[in-house]
């Protein structure tokens, strides 16, 4: 079950999605599951 929670992410990974915008990937530190956010990682 997902937290929900705003939280850091843990082994971010950049990835590119089909469109060809940039987001990054990882895991929640707290719950476990997969986190993913649009945009350049910074």
């Amino acid at each position: 079950m997902k937290c929900k929670a705003s939280r850091e992410i843990k082994d971010p990974q950049p990835v590119t999605m089909k469109n060809g915008r940039p987001a990054t990937q990882g895991i929640c530190p707290v719950c476990g599951t997969k986190i993913f956010k649009i945009g350049a990682s910074s």
